[in-house]
């Protein structure tokens, strides 16, 4: 049985999802010192992942295990996180891999970290055949998502879209006073947006209190919490991209909403573009004097059909891959039985042919009419136990050769399928 805790962007604070990252590498075997068959961790800067497989998984056990390991007390974790359990491991873990459960949907590093996460637990030793199996399944359902669908371009193409809306009123970027509130995905794919058109003066604002790291790698100016208002008022173009609600509101441009919204992109001294999910302006800026709203709902208006449906595309590749894992996983978890039979019938089969042999079958007909008539006989009941596996029912399958020939296929058959 597969499950998985996840904490995400969706359901943890960025706080609490950092103190659970930091030690990533203590998690995996703490889970397999509780009695676990397997444990694979995935830890990034928005998500914290343990999938593990065992025969009964108690998931708050696998959860006291992760507060254990982390050192952060069980109730900091309350409300923070989310159970899944099969049969919809696969899809979630194929979602996350292809970035649909993303900050920045599609985004590609995400697949990059799954990967990694795999490599982790093979090196610690906390893999199992089944994990294995499932990551595996989720790097190739990246893939193909990422070249049948448009969804690793919808992301970047918001970014792309509202800047272009912005050309309308800008007539020389690098004369823009540019001010990005956000320092995640979504704010370095504007920050690069933005400097392809010749933006120059940049400054970049941070609610969690990143703005200085992310402005030293990225070679522009932070902006400190006191000084946020007073860069708001004096930047001409406002972008926020940041997970944090309403960040912009008439407060920081110290006025009040009077005017009636006009025009989203127009002759204004001032355009702000709201990037953020939920949203990160307050609506009534579009109120204030000499001050343009551009947000996500406007600027959707604009995308191309194809990006507007690459996520729904996306998912049904996803659920596609997620139907083939569980199928090809029955199909798995009758083979140790099909292995049995076909290995007592064969036993059989060579016995009866050695007697034809010491009768005086020199021409081997026979010997070629019983290994025939083997296949024939086995053919079908190979074929229904593959059929019973797929609609969930193994186990009848595996009643049946019990009666009918005492065979039982139990994990040392499992384990010689591969030989046989």
């Amino acid at each position: 049985m597969l499950l998985c805790v996840t904490a995400s962007h969706k359901t943890a604070s960025f706080e609490l999802l950092e103190r659970l990252s930091r030690h990533p590498e203590t998690v995996a075997p703490s889970l397999m010192a509780a009695g676990v068959q397997g444990a694979v961790v995935l830890a990034t800067c928005n998500r914290f992942e343990a999938y593990v497989e065992a025969d009964e998984v108690d998931s708050e056990a696998v959860i006291e295990t992760v507060a254990q390991a982390t050192g952060i007390p069980s109730a900091d974790l309350d409300g923070s996180y989310q159970v899944v359990a099969d049969p919809h491991v696969a899809e979630h873990l194929f979602s996350v891999a292809s970035g649909l459960e993303s900050v920045v949907s599609g985004e590609g590093e995400i697949a990059g970290q799954v990967r990694r996460a795999l490599s982790g637990a093979r090196e610690q030793g906390t893999t199992s055949p089944q994990l294995e199996r499932l990551f595996q399944r989720a790097s190739q359902a990246q893939r193909k998502v990422k070249n049948v669908t448009a969804l690793h371009r919808a992301g970047r193409s918001l970014v792309r879209l509202s800047l272009e809306l912005a050309d309308s009123r800008i007539a020389d970027w690098s004369t823009e006073r540019v001010l990005l509130v956000g320092t995640g995905s979504y704010a370095a794919v504007t920050l690069a947006s933005l400097r392809e058109r010749g933006a120059v003066d940049i400054s970049v604002y941070s609610p969690s209190g990143r703005a200085v790291p992310f402005a030293k790698k990225h070679g522009i100016r932070p902006v400190a919490s006191d000084d946020y208002a007073a860069m708001a008022q004096r930047s001409s173009l406002l972008i926020t991209c940041t997970s944090t609600e309403m960040v912009l509101g008439p407060a920081q441009f110290d006025r009040a909403a009077a005017a009636p919204a006009g025009c989203p992109v127009g002759t204004h001294s001032q355009l702000v573009i709201d990037l953020g999910m939920p949203r990160n302006v307050d609506p009534d800026v579009a109120h204030l004097e000499g001050v343009a709203l551009l947000d996500l709902e406007t600027i959707r208006l604009h995308a191309p059909l194809e990006e507007l449906h690459a996520t729904d595309a996306a998912r049904d590749v996803v659920r596609e891959a997620a139907e083939s894992f569980h199928l090809d996983g029955s199909r798995q978890s009758v083979a140790p039985a099909v292995v049995a039979l076909r290995t007592h019938i064969f036993g059989l089969l060579e016995a009866e042919i050695d007697r034809a042999r010491r009768r005086g079958d020199e021409n081997g007909l026979v010997e070629q009419a019983m290994r025939h008539l083997a296949g024939v006989l086995l053919h079908t009941p190979t074929t229904r136990a593959h059929e019973l596996a797929a609609e969930g029912r193994a186990d009848e399958f595996h009643a049946a050769l019990s009666t009918l020939y005492g065979l039982s296929a139990g994990p040392d058959t499992a384990s010689d399928a591969a030989t046989a």
